[in-house]
């Protein structure tokens, strides 16, 4: 009988491929993953974007640290390193000589398999003679032919050949360990318990451990859970929070904080420049003793970030330190808005707790939108645009032109907007222009609807109202040419054409306004009174002449030409009545039955198509997961590349709360349609909510539009319906079936007898 046997590898051959499978894991999906991308890319991407970014703070501190990083040449030397190895360990491997192998006694003979018994007894006879020991040839290779021969001369050993692969018979089945056997040597026990002991015993449970307690002090957005909870402190204690207090707790974050995070650092300098930046400052409520607004770390970050809007100049030992609170606070004001929804969502849905303002909400989006263009709140949008100063704005406000926003600067005429720039130079305005040009313009359009529902356009108590919002897009310079075909007034016009004027609608406002007008004028002229007959003219003279009598005289004039012309409108009608046979009405009756039952199908087969898609499009926004990259923000001084993000949601201004709750749309690069979900008010009437688009990034493109809503009264639920009426066994079925024919028969008779 064949045993086994276990043994290691003494010739350590077994242990190479085992260690070249082991780097090959670990080689392949790295280089993958951590292979530098191509920097040329990366250079042509910012080359490409030079021209519009080149004076943006990010965008020379990219610049600068893809000429100077040595990561990425690390890395490449690291994955070359580990290749090598690989390699090396491979063609180790190749050399090898194999010790399991098929045994073949054709090719030890050097016959070609199916050879006949004298080519084989040929062959052995050159061959002994060679390798024969006694004329001096190889002993080895000589019993190799020996039991070659046999085994296809031999029918035993030809037999035990086929069956089991070797002549001899069945061997020993052999496994080896690919490892080394001075592993398992008595001599180097000790060392290699104390290896073992050190790697599974010290070493795995620190490096899990640490890993551990990092992870559980950080939420799913990278933001400590201490954070979390001061926030939501603080909104809850102050549910009307104005700017000044919001900056307050937001620097108070614990991202701040040396002790909670490393990357935070106090400055042995920070005694000196910290005060005569308060100083500067002016008034920040220093004195305030309320913790943590007291300390040292909170009073610092507030400093930084007030001298970050301000624009301010700070020195080299405190620039770094301002970049990291700066690039920290769009994501802990992200933060602090999902915090905002959590508290409204619980006080609507428990009742007794007080829910934060609409306007705290809204401040920590308008403050996102300062921080990252570093401007205070007060300041005119067209700061944000290079080479524009505090000075410059009093070109682009006159009697002639009130240029407040970028969308004024958009609308005016390419000639205008040259006098108003008037003091950039050639180069200077070009970029301008350039810069102003890649701004985003959004087109927003809504769709109410409530879905799953027999009549989707009728809006109910309780139901859920879905709001479809389609976001479009564009660039300001698409619509340059649009704005120059609308004139603005200029001085030489009359008081009404300037009234005219600025009752115009622009392309970025509600185009509804013009159409409302246009309805209302239809309306009036609907009213107007009809044009006076010669005969009411003389009637009212002889009114204003004669009196009273001759004012009857003209009523029942007037009665009486009314009554003429009613009994000649029903004879006629008669008579157009008669002209039609009842065939024929019957027909345009049922012709006009036909009309209506097509347009009902028609119009469910439409509602039915656009459920379908609706649940299609739901479906692949589960499944598709789209980049986040869009488009990169124009910010002079964010020390961090910035992509275009926008919060839409609906509100009531007149209640000042949230009724769907912020949507942060990451992916809105050409086109994206967004659903927003609320519960309908639970009485009846008409409701006027707002839909808002705020940009989280840019200052003066925000967007609201109206939404009014309708909420009529909910069906009532039939309580007995015949559908519902249903037999519980077939039993039941066949006995009511029995008696009632049973019921029938009895009748027959009675009628007989």
């Amino acid at each position: 009988m064949a045993g086994q046997q276990f043994q290691y590898d003494d010739s350590g051959n077994t242990f190479f491929y085992f260690l070249t499978s082991f780097v090959g894991l670990i080689v392949i999906p790295a280089t993958y993953y951590l292979w530098p991308r191509d920097q040329n890319a990366e250079q042509l991407r910012l080359k490409s974007l030079r021209r519009v970014h080149g004076r943006c703070l990010w965008y020379r501190l990219r610049l600068m640290k893809s000429q100077q990083s040595v990561v990425p040449t690390l890395k490449k030397a690291a994955l070359l390193f580990g290749w090598a190895v690989f390699l090396f360990l491979a063609y180790k491997v190749s050399k090898l000589d194999r010790e399991y192998q098929e045994y073949n006694p054709y090719e030890v003979l050097n016959l070609e398999a199916g050879a006949s018994v004298a080519e084989i007894k040929k062959q052995y006879r050159v061959l002994s003679l060679k390798y024969h020991p006694d004329k001096g040839g190889d002993e080895a290779m000589f019993m190799k032919l020996a039991k070659a021969y046999s085994a296809l001369t031999n029918e035993e050993s030809r037999k035990n050949w086929e069956t089991y692969g070797n002549p001899d018979g069945p061997r020993v089945t052999s496994f080896g360990i690919a490892l080394p056997a001075w592993i398992v040597d008595q001599k180097n026990s000790m060392l290699v318990l104390l290896v073992y002991g050190l790697a599974f015993m010290v070493i795995l449970p620190v490096v899990v451990g640490t890993w551990w307690y990092r992870s559980i002090r950080y939420s799913g957005d990278q933001i400590l859970i201490n954070t979390t909870q001061l926030f939501m402190h603080f909104m809850y204690k102050t549910p009307t929070m104005n700017m000044k207090r919001l900056g307050m707790v937001l620097t108070a974050a614990f991202e701040f904080d040396p002790r909670s995070n490393k990357e935070a650092i106090i400055r042995p300098t920070d005694n000196i420049e910290v005060p005569q930046l308060i100083r500067e400052l002016g008034n920040i409520n220093v004195k305030k003793k309320e913790p943590p607004f007291c300390y040292p770390y909170s009073l610092k970050a507030r400093v930084l970030l007030l001298t970050h809007l301000s624009r301010m100049d700070v020195s080299e030992n405190i620039e770094e330190d301002q970049r990291f609170v700066v690039k920290k606070c769009p994501a802990l004001l992200q933060e602090m808005i999902n915090v905002g929804c959590q508290l409204t969502m619980m006080a609507t849905s428990r009742g007794g707790l007080r829910a934060p303002r609409l306007t705290s909400i809204e401040n920590c989006m308008k403050l996102s939108q300062m921080v990252v263009q570093g401007l205070q709140e007060a300041k005119s949008p067209l700061l944000q645009l290079p080479h524009f100063e505090e000075e410059h704005l009093r070109y682009c406000i006159s009697k002639k032109y009130k240029v407040r926003t970028l969308q004024d600067l958009v609308s005016l005429k390419d000639s205008d907007r040259r006098n108003i720039l008037r003091f950039l130079g050639e180069e200077k305005y070009d970029e301008v222009m350039a810069v102003l040009g890649n701004f985003p313009y959004i087109n927003m359009e809504t769709k109410l609807q409530v879905l799953d529902d027999e009549d989707s356009n009728n809006i109910t108590a309780g139901s859920i109202v879905t709001v479809t919002v389609t976001l479009t897009r564009k660039r300001m310079s698409e619509m340059f040419e649009k704005e120059e075909e609308a004139p603005l007034p200029t001085e030489e016009t009359n008081a009404e054409e300037q009234g005219d004027a600025k009752n115009k609608t622009k392309v970025w406002q509600n185009k509804n306004k013009g159409s409302k007008k246009a309805a209302k004028s239809k309306k009036k002229k609907l009213t107007k009174k009809k044009p006076v007959t010669q005969q009411q003219a003389k009637g009212d003279k002889a009114k204003q002449a004669n009196g009273n009598v001759a004012g009857n005289d003209v009523v029942a004039a007037s009665k009486a030409e009314e009554e003429d012309l009613s009994d000649k409108g029903s004879e006629s009608d008669e008579a157009e009545g008669n002209k039609d046979s009842p065939s024929e009405r019957d027909e345009e009756s049922d012709k006009q039955s036909d009309t209506e039952v097509d347009e009902i199908a028609g119009d469910d087969e439409e509602e039915w198509e656009a459920l379908q898609q609706s649940i299609q499009r739901r479906e692949r926004a589960l499944l598709e997961t789209k980049s986040k990259v869009t488009h990169p923000v124009y910010s002079l001084y964010f020390p961090e590349e910035k992509q275009e993000w926008w919060w839409l949601y609906i509100a009531d201004r007149k209640e000042q709360t949230l009724v769907s709750m912020p949507n942060h749309v990451c992916t809105l690069k050409d086109t994206e349609e967004v659903e927003l979900k609320f519960p309908a008010p639970s009485k009846t009437g008409n409701y006027q909510y707002s839909v808002i688009l705020r940009s989280d990034s840019f200052m003066g493109l925000d967007q609201v539009k109206p939404l009014k809503l309708e909420v009529h009264e909910a069906k009532a639920m039939m309580d007995n319906h015949p559908q519902w009426d249903i037999p519980e066994t077939e039993e039941e079925e066949d006995d009511q079936e029995d008696s009632d024919g049973i019921e029938e028969s009895e009748e027959d008779e009675e009628d007989n007898d």
